[in-house]
Protein backbone atom coordinates (compact mmCIF):
# COMPACT_ATOMS: atom_id res chain seq x y z
CA UNK A 1 0.00 0.00 0.00
CA UNK A 2 1.45 3.19 -1.01
CA UNK A 3 0.61 6.58 -0.14
CA UNK A 4 1.90 10.02 -1.91
CA UNK A 5 1.62 13.17 -0.55
CA UNK A 6 2.67 16.55 -2.86
CA UNK A 7 3.46 19.63 -0.69
CA UNK A 8 4.09 22.79 -1.53
CA UNK A 9 7.36 22.13 0.10
CA UNK A 10 7.83 18.57 0.65
CA UNK A 11 7.05 15.66 -1.56
CA UNK A 12 6.12 12.50 1.15
CA UNK A 13 5.82 8.88 -0.11
CA UNK A 14 5.29 5.91 2.20
CA UNK A 15 5.08 2.10 1.64
CA UNK A 16 3.50 -0.01 3.95
CA UNK A 17 2.73 -3.67 3.83
CA UNK A 18 -0.30 -5.66 5.58
CA UNK A 19 0.72 -9.05 7.27
CA UNK A 20 -1.49 -11.39 8.05
CA UNK A 21 -2.58 -11.19 11.42
CA UNK A 22 -1.17 -8.09 12.16
CA UNK A 23 -3.50 -5.26 12.69
CA UNK A 24 -1.31 -2.18 11.34
CA UNK A 25 0.57 -2.49 8.70
CA UNK A 26 4.77 -2.92 8.36
CA UNK A 27 6.46 0.16 6.57
CA UNK A 28 8.86 -0.70 4.22
CA UNK A 29 9.35 2.76 2.77
CA UNK A 30 9.52 6.44 4.15
CA UNK A 31 10.51 9.13 2.14
CA UNK A 32 11.11 12.62 2.01
CA UNK A 33 12.07 15.25 -1.24
CA UNK A 34 11.72 18.70 -1.71
CA UNK A 35 8.79 19.71 -3.93
CA UNK A 36 9.45 22.07 -6.57
CA UNK A 37 6.73 23.84 -8.80
CA UNK A 38 4.30 24.01 -6.08
CA UNK A 39 2.64 26.84 -4.56
CA UNK A 40 0.18 27.02 -1.85
CA UNK A 41 -0.57 23.57 -2.62
CA UNK A 42 -1.54 23.49 -6.08
CA UNK A 43 0.82 22.67 -9.29
CA UNK A 44 2.24 26.44 -10.96
CA UNK A 45 4.96 24.55 -12.96
CA UNK A 46 3.80 20.43 -13.96
CA UNK A 47 7.31 19.41 -15.63
CA UNK A 48 8.57 20.42 -12.39
CA UNK A 49 6.52 18.65 -10.11
CA UNK A 50 6.64 15.79 -11.94
CA UNK A 51 9.81 15.65 -11.64
CA UNK A 52 10.31 15.76 -8.32
CA UNK A 53 7.15 13.18 -7.49
CA UNK A 54 9.54 11.41 -9.66
CA UNK A 55 12.67 11.95 -7.44
CA UNK A 56 10.18 10.13 -4.44
CA UNK A 57 8.98 7.64 -6.25
CA UNK A 58 12.17 6.14 -7.23
CA UNK A 59 14.10 6.75 -3.56
CA UNK A 60 10.87 5.15 -2.12
CA UNK A 61 11.22 2.34 -4.62
CA UNK A 62 14.69 1.44 -3.90
CA UNK A 63 14.26 1.78 -0.27
CA UNK A 64 11.20 -0.74 -0.25
CA UNK A 65 12.73 -2.74 -2.83
CA UNK A 66 10.19 -3.29 -5.12
CA UNK A 67 8.45 -1.51 -7.80
CA UNK A 68 5.06 0.85 -7.14
CA UNK A 69 2.46 0.11 -9.29
CA UNK A 70 -0.39 1.97 -7.84
CA UNK A 71 -0.59 4.42 -5.10
CA UNK A 72 -2.96 6.58 -3.50
CA UNK A 73 -2.69 10.65 -3.85
CA UNK A 74 -3.65 13.37 -1.18
CA UNK A 75 -5.31 16.71 -2.70
CA UNK A 76 -5.11 19.92 -1.05
CA UNK A 77 -4.21 23.33 -1.56
CA UNK A 78 -6.17 26.39 -1.56
CA UNK A 79 -8.78 25.61 -4.12
CA UNK A 80 -10.15 22.56 -1.92
CA UNK A 81 -13.37 23.18 0.04
CA UNK A 82 -16.82 21.81 1.11
CA UNK A 83 -20.13 22.91 0.01
CA UNK A 84 -23.70 21.47 0.98
CA UNK A 85 -26.25 20.94 -1.26
CA UNK A 86 -30.15 19.74 -0.44
CA UNK A 87 -32.43 17.21 -2.39
CA UNK A 88 -35.50 15.91 -2.30
CA UNK A 89 -37.29 13.02 -4.60
CA UNK A 90 -40.76 10.92 -4.19
CA UNK A 91 -40.58 7.31 -3.12
CA UNK A 92 -40.29 4.87 -5.69
CA UNK A 93 -42.38 1.82 -4.69
CA UNK A 94 -46.13 1.57 -3.88
CA UNK A 95 -46.21 0.11 -1.05
CA UNK A 96 -44.10 3.50 -0.02
CA UNK A 97 -40.66 1.67 1.69
CA UNK A 98 -37.38 3.84 0.30
CA UNK A 99 -35.01 1.35 -1.14
CA UNK A 100 -31.10 1.77 -1.69
CA UNK A 101 -32.15 2.33 -5.43
CA UNK A 102 -34.30 5.72 -3.89
CA UNK A 103 -31.60 6.60 -1.39
CA UNK A 104 -28.67 6.79 -4.27
CA UNK A 105 -31.42 8.61 -6.85
CA UNK A 106 -31.70 11.41 -3.94
CA UNK A 107 -27.88 11.63 -3.37
CA UNK A 108 -26.94 11.92 -6.83
CA UNK A 109 -29.30 14.43 -7.05
CA UNK A 110 -27.70 16.46 -4.30
CA UNK A 111 -24.44 16.44 -6.61
CA UNK A 112 -26.36 17.93 -9.49
CA UNK A 113 -28.15 20.51 -7.42
CA UNK A 114 -24.63 21.48 -6.17
CA UNK A 115 -24.49 25.32 -6.89
CA UNK A 116 -21.37 26.82 -8.66
CA UNK A 117 -19.92 23.06 -9.80
CA UNK A 118 -18.37 24.11 -12.99
CA UNK A 119 -14.65 23.42 -13.39
CA UNK A 120 -14.51 21.67 -9.69
CA UNK A 121 -14.36 18.16 -9.00
CA UNK A 122 -16.16 16.16 -6.49
CA UNK A 123 -13.12 14.85 -4.59
CA UNK A 124 -15.69 13.21 -1.89
CA UNK A 125 -19.13 13.18 -0.93
CA UNK A 126 -20.83 12.42 2.41
CA UNK A 127 -24.71 12.27 3.07
CA UNK A 128 -24.95 14.44 6.53
CA UNK A 129 -29.05 13.63 7.12
CA UNK A 130 -31.93 11.96 5.83
CA UNK A 131 -35.71 13.30 6.02
CA UNK A 132 -39.03 11.28 5.21
CA UNK A 133 -41.98 12.84 4.82
CA UNK A 134 -40.28 16.42 6.47
CA UNK A 135 -39.17 14.08 10.03
CA UNK A 136 -35.46 13.34 10.47
CA UNK A 137 -34.11 9.65 10.28
CA UNK A 138 -31.47 8.64 12.47
CA UNK A 139 -29.28 6.52 10.24
CA UNK A 140 -29.88 4.79 6.81
CA UNK A 141 -33.66 5.74 5.77
CA UNK A 142 -34.11 1.88 3.69
CA UNK A 143 -36.76 -0.05 5.00
CA UNK A 144 -38.74 3.10 6.36
CA UNK A 145 -41.93 4.15 4.77
CA UNK A 146 -43.34 7.29 3.14
CA UNK A 147 -43.79 9.57 0.08
CA UNK A 148 -41.11 11.97 0.01
CA UNK A 149 -37.27 11.50 0.56
CA UNK A 150 -34.95 14.42 1.49
CA UNK A 151 -31.63 14.51 1.74
CA UNK A 152 -28.69 17.24 2.43
CA UNK A 153 -25.01 16.30 1.27
CA UNK A 154 -21.62 17.86 1.98
CA UNK A 155 -19.34 17.66 -1.36
CA UNK A 156 -15.43 18.16 -1.03
CA UNK A 157 -14.17 19.68 -4.28
CA UNK A 158 -11.46 21.04 -5.70
CA UNK A 159 -10.50 22.46 -8.84
CA UNK A 160 -10.45 20.46 -11.85
CA UNK A 161 -7.35 21.00 -13.03
CA UNK A 162 -5.39 21.30 -9.81
CA UNK A 163 -6.65 18.02 -9.47
CA UNK A 164 -5.61 16.62 -12.92
CA UNK A 165 -2.19 18.34 -12.45
CA UNK A 166 -1.33 16.33 -9.49
CA UNK A 167 -2.42 13.44 -10.94
CA UNK A 168 -0.58 13.35 -14.33
CA UNK A 169 2.68 14.27 -11.92
CA UNK A 170 1.96 10.79 -10.62
CA UNK A 171 0.89 9.10 -13.53
CA UNK A 172 4.15 10.29 -15.72
CA UNK A 173 5.88 8.53 -13.81
CA UNK A 174 4.54 4.98 -14.40
CA UNK A 175 2.17 4.88 -11.40
CA UNK A 176 -1.45 4.18 -11.12
CA UNK A 177 -3.72 5.98 -9.05
CA UNK A 178 -6.21 3.77 -6.75
CA UNK A 179 -7.81 7.05 -5.68
CA UNK A 180 -7.60 10.67 -4.83
CA UNK A 181 -8.23 11.39 -1.21
CA UNK A 182 -8.68 15.06 0.48
CA UNK A 183 -5.40 15.62 2.55
CA UNK A 184 -7.65 16.37 5.88
CA UNK A 185 -9.29 13.89 5.58
CA UNK A 186 -6.39 11.18 4.83
CA UNK A 187 -4.69 12.83 8.19
CA UNK A 188 -8.01 12.89 10.42
CA UNK A 189 -7.80 9.11 9.62
CA UNK A 190 -4.70 8.26 12.41
CA UNK A 191 -4.41 11.69 14.46
CA UNK A 192 -8.57 12.15 15.55
CA UNK A 193 -9.85 9.18 17.64
CA UNK A 194 -14.08 7.92 16.68
CA UNK A 195 -14.78 9.79 20.29
CA UNK A 196 -13.29 13.04 19.26
CA UNK A 197 -15.40 12.83 15.44
CA UNK A 198 -18.39 11.59 17.30
CA UNK A 199 -18.28 14.56 20.47
CA UNK A 200 -17.17 17.32 17.43
CA UNK A 201 -13.29 18.92 17.18
CA UNK A 202 -11.54 20.57 14.53
CA UNK A 203 -8.28 19.24 13.12
CA UNK A 204 -5.75 22.07 11.46
CA UNK A 205 -2.93 20.60 9.15
CA UNK A 206 -0.58 23.36 9.45
CA UNK A 207 1.77 22.91 6.19
CA UNK A 208 4.68 25.35 4.85
CA UNK A 209 2.23 27.48 2.29
CA UNK A 210 -0.83 26.67 3.74
CA UNK A 211 -3.09 25.75 6.86
CA UNK A 212 -6.26 23.14 6.35
CA UNK A 213 -9.08 22.43 8.29
CA UNK A 214 -11.97 19.82 8.69
CA UNK A 215 -14.29 19.45 11.22
CA UNK A 216 -16.21 16.81 12.55
CA UNK A 217 -19.35 16.83 14.14
CA UNK A 218 -21.35 13.40 14.68
CA UNK A 219 -18.24 11.31 13.36
CA UNK A 220 -18.93 13.37 10.16
CA UNK A 221 -17.19 15.62 8.47
CA UNK A 222 -19.42 18.78 8.57
CA UNK A 223 -16.65 21.64 6.99
CA UNK A 224 -13.34 21.34 5.23
CA UNK A 225 -11.07 24.72 4.17
CA UNK A 226 -7.93 25.29 3.27
CA UNK A 227 -6.50 29.01 4.31
CA UNK A 228 -3.24 30.45 2.31
CA UNK A 229 -0.96 30.64 5.46
CA UNK A 230 1.40 28.28 6.93
CA UNK A 231 4.45 27.96 8.58
CA UNK A 232 6.62 29.13 6.04
CA UNK A 233 4.98 32.78 6.75
CA UNK A 234 6.55 32.43 10.14
CA UNK A 235 10.18 31.57 8.54
CA UNK A 236 9.59 34.60 6.80
CA UNK A 237 8.54 36.52 10.03
CA UNK A 238 11.83 35.90 11.65
CA UNK A 239 13.70 36.50 9.25
CA UNK A 240 12.99 39.66 8.62
CA UNK A 241 12.53 40.79 12.10
CA UNK A 242 15.81 39.46 13.57
CA UNK A 243 17.61 40.19 9.90
CA UNK A 244 19.12 36.79 9.65
CA UNK A 245 19.05 34.23 6.80
CA UNK A 246 15.81 32.23 5.84
CA UNK A 247 17.94 29.16 6.99
CA UNK A 248 18.71 30.36 10.13
CA UNK A 249 15.35 31.89 10.56
CA UNK A 250 13.72 27.97 10.04
CA UNK A 251 16.35 26.43 12.77
CA UNK A 252 14.90 28.99 15.28
CA UNK A 253 11.49 28.68 14.55
CA UNK A 254 11.65 24.40 15.26
CA UNK A 255 13.58 25.21 18.52
CA UNK A 256 17.11 23.73 16.80
CA UNK A 257 18.64 26.55 17.06
CA UNK A 258 19.14 29.21 19.90
CA UNK A 259 18.19 32.75 18.66
CA UNK A 260 20.74 35.88 19.35
CA UNK A 261 17.68 38.04 20.36
CA UNK A 262 15.96 37.67 23.53
CA UNK A 263 13.20 34.87 23.87
CA UNK A 264 10.51 37.77 24.31
CA UNK A 265 11.35 38.99 20.75
CA UNK A 266 11.15 35.69 19.41
CA UNK A 267 8.13 35.09 21.09
CA UNK A 268 6.33 38.21 19.48
CA UNK A 269 7.14 37.51 16.52
CA UNK A 270 5.85 33.94 15.92
CA UNK A 271 2.90 34.84 18.33
CA UNK A 272 1.71 37.82 16.04
CA UNK A 273 1.32 35.19 12.77
CA UNK A 274 0.05 32.22 14.92
CA UNK A 275 -2.32 34.78 16.04
CA UNK A 276 -3.40 35.81 12.19
CA UNK A 277 -4.03 31.89 11.62
CA UNK A 278 -6.15 31.39 14.65
CA UNK A 279 -7.79 34.46 13.77
CA UNK A 280 -8.58 32.86 10.48
CA UNK A 281 -10.02 29.34 12.11
CA UNK A 282 -12.18 30.96 14.80
CA UNK A 283 -13.38 32.86 12.08
CA UNK A 284 -14.33 29.82 9.66
CA UNK A 285 -15.92 28.18 13.33
CA UNK A 286 -18.16 31.32 14.25
CA UNK A 287 -19.10 31.45 10.14
CA UNK A 288 -20.52 27.97 10.39
CA UNK A 289 -21.72 28.54 14.08
CA UNK A 290 -19.46 25.90 15.92
CA UNK A 291 -16.75 28.10 17.62
CA UNK A 292 -16.37 27.78 20.91
CA UNK A 293 -18.75 24.61 20.64
CA UNK A 294 -16.39 21.33 19.95
CA UNK A 295 -15.56 19.86 23.13
CA UNK A 296 -12.84 17.57 21.73
CA UNK A 297 -11.24 20.83 20.69
CA UNK A 298 -8.46 21.69 17.94
CA UNK A 299 -5.73 18.79 17.38
CA UNK A 300 -2.97 20.66 15.39
CA UNK A 301 -0.70 18.50 12.72
CA UNK A 302 1.32 18.63 9.97
CA UNK A 303 4.90 20.28 9.98
CA UNK A 304 3.90 23.65 11.39
CA UNK A 305 2.24 22.03 14.24
CA UNK A 306 5.95 21.00 15.87
CA UNK A 307 6.51 24.93 16.49
CA UNK A 308 7.00 25.59 20.83
CA UNK A 309 3.68 26.23 22.26
CA UNK A 310 1.84 26.40 19.33
CA UNK A 311 -0.93 24.09 21.46
CA UNK A 312 -1.03 26.46 24.13
CA UNK A 313 -1.54 29.50 21.89
CA UNK A 314 -4.47 27.79 19.89
CA UNK A 315 -6.34 27.05 22.72
CA UNK A 316 -6.04 30.63 24.12
CA UNK A 317 -7.01 32.00 21.07
CA UNK A 318 -9.75 30.01 20.58
CA UNK A 319 -11.09 28.78 23.71
CA UNK A 320 -10.83 24.99 23.37
CA UNK A 321 -8.82 22.37 24.02
CA UNK A 322 -5.82 21.60 22.11
CA UNK A 323 -3.52 19.24 21.61
CA UNK A 324 -0.81 18.30 19.08
CA UNK A 325 -1.95 14.92 16.65
CA UNK A 326 0.86 12.68 15.25
CA UNK A 327 0.09 8.98 13.93
CA UNK A 328 -0.59 7.16 16.71
CA UNK A 329 -1.94 3.53 15.34
CA UNK A 330 0.51 0.94 16.58
CA UNK A 331 3.87 1.05 18.23
CA UNK A 332 6.00 0.26 15.56
CA UNK A 333 4.22 2.52 13.38
CA UNK A 334 4.74 5.47 16.50
CA UNK A 335 8.27 4.73 16.41
CA UNK A 336 8.82 5.33 12.49
CA UNK A 337 6.14 8.08 11.77
CA UNK A 338 5.73 10.30 15.39
CA UNK A 339 6.12 12.79 13.44
CA UNK A 340 3.05 14.56 13.08
CA UNK A 341 3.93 15.84 8.89
CA UNK A 342 3.70 11.90 8.09
CA UNK A 343 -0.27 12.01 9.23
CA UNK A 344 -1.21 12.96 5.62
CA UNK A 345 0.70 10.06 3.88
CA UNK A 346 0.61 7.24 6.41
CA UNK A 347 -3.67 7.90 6.88
CA UNK A 348 -3.76 7.34 2.86
CA UNK A 349 -2.30 3.75 3.66
CA UNK A 350 -4.46 3.63 6.35
CA UNK A 351 -7.71 4.47 3.65
CA UNK A 352 -6.68 2.65 1.20
CA UNK A 353 -6.35 -0.44 2.81
CA UNK A 354 -10.02 0.02 4.17
CA UNK A 355 -11.44 0.87 0.46
CA UNK A 356 -9.11 -2.27 -1.02
CA UNK A 357 -11.13 -4.22 1.36
CA UNK A 358 -14.84 -2.76 0.55
CA UNK A 359 -13.73 -2.75 -3.02
CA UNK A 360 -11.69 -6.53 -3.40
CA UNK A 361 -8.88 -5.27 -5.04
CA UNK A 362 -6.92 -2.50 -6.80
CA UNK A 363 -8.06 -2.94 -10.27
CA UNK A 364 -12.05 -2.51 -8.80
CA UNK A 365 -11.20 0.76 -7.08
CA UNK A 366 -9.97 2.29 -10.22
CA UNK A 367 -12.50 1.65 -12.49
CA UNK A 368 -15.66 2.45 -9.70
CA UNK A 369 -13.76 4.92 -7.21
CA UNK A 370 -17.19 7.33 -8.22
CA UNK A 371 -19.48 4.83 -7.86
CA UNK A 372 -19.77 1.52 -6.19
CA UNK A 373 -16.80 1.94 -3.75
CA UNK A 374 -17.87 5.50 -2.01
CA UNK A 375 -21.29 4.33 -2.37
CA UNK A 376 -20.51 1.15 0.19
CA UNK A 377 -18.65 3.88 2.33
CA UNK A 378 -21.28 6.67 2.39
CA UNK A 379 -23.53 3.90 3.61
CA UNK A 380 -21.63 2.67 6.30
CA UNK A 381 -22.74 3.07 9.86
Amino acid sequence: MTGIDVGTHTVRVLVAEYLPGHRYPKILALVTKESRGMRHGYAINSDEVSASVGEAIRAAEAMAKQKIRRAFLSIGGVTLESRMSDASVAVSKADQEVTEADVRRVLDLTEANLPDSSNRTVIERYPLAFKLDGKKILGRPTGFKGSKLEARSIFVTCLTQHVNDLENAVIENGVAIDDVIPSPIAASTVTLSRVQKVAGCVLANIGSETTSLVVFEEGIPISIRVFPIGSTDITHDIALGLKISLEEAERIKTGIEEPNATKKKLDEIIDARLSDMFELIEAHLKKIGRNGLLPAGIVLTGGGSSIPDIDSLAKSALKLPARIGAPENGLNVRSQVSDPSWAVVYGLCILGKREEEEGGNGALLTSTKNHFVKWIRELLP
